[in-house]
């Protein structure tokens, strides 16, 4: 499993950017983003080196933030692949709330996706099933 770091941003110039700033300031690595908005506020949706370090260093710099389990897949960089990895899911009738995508250093074979799913447990266990590789957290860290 994967912890993202969902962070409430208000909708305004310059929210974005502080939040950013305060990651940079403190040396931590983003290893995935999505960014989802309203006309009030914004939800930056992060998946980082250190996760401790970057909820206390958010939450002291004065922004809410939490952690949400989340399911990491890499998906073989062929035509195809993220269907694949749909079908699974869909044949085990786990719903897919949202998911994003994000590079993975220096595998040039694999795309690999976020997912937000409504059973870790169960997604984990359909693309198991089909020899689907989920991502874990230590994982991650090191890409």
């Amino acid at each position: 499993m994967i912890k993202q770091i969902s962070v409430f941003l208000e909708n305004k110039p310059g929210s974005l950017y502080a939040m950013t700033g305060v990651l940079a300031q403190n040396q931590i690595d983003m290893r995935a983003f999505s960014l989802a908005e309203t006309s009030d506020f914004g939800i930056a949706r992060i998946i980082v080196d250190d996760v401790y370090k970057t909820t206390t260093v958010l939450k002291d710099a004065g922004f809410i933030n939490n952690i949400t389990p989340v399911l990491g897949v890499a998906i073989p960089d062929v035509p195809g692949g993220l269907n694949k990895v749909l079908q699974a899911l869909t044949d085990a009738k786990v719903n897919v709330e949202y998911m994003y995508a994000f590079l993975g250093g220096k595998d040039v074979d694999h795309a690999y996706m976020i997912f937000r799913v409504e059973d870790n447990s169960a997604a984990t266990a359909a693309l198991s099933a089909r020899g689907i590789k989920t991502v874990e957290q230590e994982e991650i860290d090191k890409l």
